[in-house]
C-alpha cells in the first residue's frame, strides 16, 4: 500500500492550500496528516476515523484553521489549510493505520505513510 501526497506549494501568509492524498487500495480504520519542520519533530496536524462516526481532531496549532476530510468512495484523504502562517511552514505527510484511540493523535499510531509535501508560507 502506498499513499500519494500532492498539492503542497507557496503560498503568502493567509492564504489557503489543499493538500490530497490518494489511497485506493485499502480501507483503514484512521487517517491523518502529519508535518514536520526542519530541526523539528513530527506534530500531528488531524485525524479522521473513517468509521463510526467519522470523529475529527485535531492539533491545538492548526485547530479552527485546517478541515480534515475524507471522500471514502473515491479513496482520497483531503487537508484544507486556511489563514497559513510562516510557522506553517514544513513537509507534510499523510498516515494511515488502525491505532487504538488513545493513539489516534500519535505518529506511532500509523503504520503507512506517503513520501510528504512540501509546503512554504512567505511573509
Amino acid at each position: 500500500v502506498q499513499l500519494q501526497a500532492s498539492g503542497g506549494g507557496m503560498v503568502q501568509a493567509g492564504g489557503s492550500l489543499r493538500l490530497t492524498c490518494a489511497a485506493p487500495e485499502r480501507t483503514f480504520r484512521s487517517y491523518g496528516w502529519f508535518r514536520q519542520a526542519p530541526g523539528k519533530e513530527r506534530e500531528f496536524l488531524a485525524a479522521i476515523v473513517a468509521y463510526s462516526s467519522r470523529r475529527t481532531y485535531y492539533g491545538d496549532s492548526v485547530k479552527g484553521r485546517f478541515t480534515i476530510s475524507r471522500d471514502n468512495a473515491k479513496g482520497t484523504l483531503y487537508l484544507e489549510m486556511n489563514s497559513l502562517k510562516p510557522e506553517d511552514t514544513a513537509v507534510y505527510y499523510c498516515a494511515a493505520g488502525n491505532p487504538i484511540m488513545s493513539y489516534v493523535t500519535a505518529s506511532e499510531g500509523y503504520t503507512v505513510w506517503g513520501q510528504g509535501t512540501l509546503v512554504t508560507v512567505s511573509s
